[in-house]
């Protein structure tokens, strides 16, 4: 074969060799961009499980209030609360009485009994706008009388007025009826206790075997104190209400979803033709197709221009590579 061939196959594959990475890539772009346009529509799930998601809350970054950011996760159709002490399975959540009940896995449960397993304090990050319900009540288990204060309330807060808050109650009625299992405590003792903050939950564990909470569930019945114990924790939470929020779900003006951008954590309201600041209908907002986030918009203008560049520079190695007049082989096969 003369070097002049050599030369000329070798250009060849050279640039059926680009023509071919430069098409993948094109068409790696194309779907990338087409996938984001497609995607704002729905971009927010609105449930995980058969558990509803609504604002404030959001399991997809960028939807519902920036307060709660990265709090819900959703794995495996299993809604989580994050909080610094762990991941915990959310049971149910109200936005009428907003609040969310989760279970601890490594809290005592009837299954138990006398054994009690290692356990750790369940705490919230005080940033947040969750708080622990009142209408907790904690039972802890074998705890050392001579480090905690174990005596029935009432006659403890008679005696000691100015230290009644300290009491870990022994005669409460949670204690003389465990709910669900009253005979699951054979051989160990019992008080009810209320910790105002994580530390003194965290200290009472240091001195008692286990713990457990117990939240009072309304039956939904008249008279509303008309409630049964089960267990659980259940966490408050505030639901910040904004004029631009109602605007932008207001059906009227378009039907949008809250949202915000990622970067500057300002108000966008999600629509199907892409963000807005103010609410879908308004023609005078600067709409941005894409994700939530300002640099998905970046991501989409830069696929635009990716691919009309790359369309352009295909063309231009097109026309550059040699002609094989319809021949094909192993040199310029495409694929």
């Amino acid at each position: 074969m003369s070097t002049s061939s050599s030369k000329s196959h070798m250009a060849i594959s050279l640039a059926n060799n680009c023509i071919s990475t430069l098409s993948i890539f094109i068409i790696f772009l194309l779907l990338q961009f087409l996938s984001i346009t497609e995607a704002q529509s729905s971009i927010c799930r609105n449930s995980c499980g058969d558990i509803p998601i609504q604002y404030p809350f959001g399991i997809d970054d960028g939807c519902g209030s920036p307060f709660y950011r990265h709090i819900l996760v959703c794995t495996g159709g299993q809604l989580q609360l994050r909080t610094p002490s762990g991941r915990y399975p959310v049971r149910n959540l109200s936005y009428i009485d907003p609040h969310i009940l989760v279970t601890d896995p490594l809290m005592w449960n009837c299954l138990d009994g006398d054994n009690f397993r290692p356990t750790r304090p369940f705490s919230l990050d005080t940033s947040t706008h969750f708080t622990l319900s009142s209408e907790n009540d904690y039972l802890f288990f074998n705890c050392s009388e001579s480090d905690v204060l174990v005596e029935p309330k009432p006659m403890f807060c008679e005696r000691f007025p100015d230290q009644c808050d300290s009491t870990c109650d022994s005669s409460s009625y949670l204690c003389r009826h465990i709910p669900e299992c009253p005979t699951a405590l054979r051989s160990s003792s019992c008080c009810s206790y209320y910790p105002k903050a994580t530390e003194s939950l965290r200290l009472m564990l240091k001195h008692c075997a286990s713990y457990t909470s117990v939240y009072w569930r309304n039956l939904g019945s008249t008279p509303t104190f008309d409630q049964a114990p089960e267990y659980g924790i259940r966490v408050d939470f505030d639901i910040p209400v904004t004029t631009r929020c109602l605007q932008c779900q207001d059906t009227v003006k378009g039907g949008g979803t809250c949202g915000f951008d990622i970067e500057t954590q300002d108000f966008l309201c999600l629509c199907d033709k892409g963000n807005s600041t103010t609410y879908c209908n308004d023609h005078t907002s600067s709409h941005r197709r894409g994700v939530v986030a300002g640099t998905a918009t970046a991501v989409s203008v830069a696929g635009a221009f990716g691919i009309g560049a790359g369309v352009w520079y295909l063309k231009k190695l097109r026309a550059k590579a040699p002609v094989t007049h319809g021949v094909q082989t192993n040199e310029n096969r495409l694929f």
